[in-house]
């Protein structure tokens, strides 16, 4: 079975999250510079088997698009364009960097490392991924 990939797309880092093959379990992958995202995702798509791309979708509390929606918005266009038979998905991401906050407290991690945003990006794209598997 092929991957499910997730993004928790930010403008100056994404963090990505994938699961296994058999689809159950969403794990960190890695967090790179959004700028260098199509390029990354190229590489992973020549290695990787991957069935469907997640992405978050930021939104306001009243439900209404986040002002970060216009970034992603643009990105799914050159998504779209490098990769026109890649299906795409997107999942409310609101409440996932508290949440990956938390879940980095709960793990005992030192303040210094809770201070490292790419590795919050990371998680925050593995509670996205998650959230989707859950949704399934």
């Amino acid at each position: 079975m092929k991957r499910i990939l997730a993004l928790d797309f930010g403008t100056k880092r994404t963090g990505i999250a994938v699961t296994d093959e058999l689809q159950i379990i969403a794990s960190g992958l890695t967090t790179v510079n959004t700028k260098e995202l199509i390029p990354f995702l190229k590489d992973y798509f020549e290695k990787e088997q991957v069935a469907l791309v997640v992405v978050g979708e930021p939104k306001q509390m009243n439900n209404e698009a986040s002002e970060s929606e216009a970034a992603i918005q643009a990105f799914i266009k050159k998504f779209t364009i490098a990769f026109p038979e890649m299906p795409m998905h997107r999942v409310d991401e609101r409440f996932t960097s508290k949440m990956a906050f938390q879940t980095m407290i709960d793990s005992g991690l030192s303040k210094k490392q809770r201070k490292n945003k790419a590795l919050v990006d990371e998680i925050s794209a593995t509670i996205i991924l998650q959230s989707y598997l859950y949704s399934k």
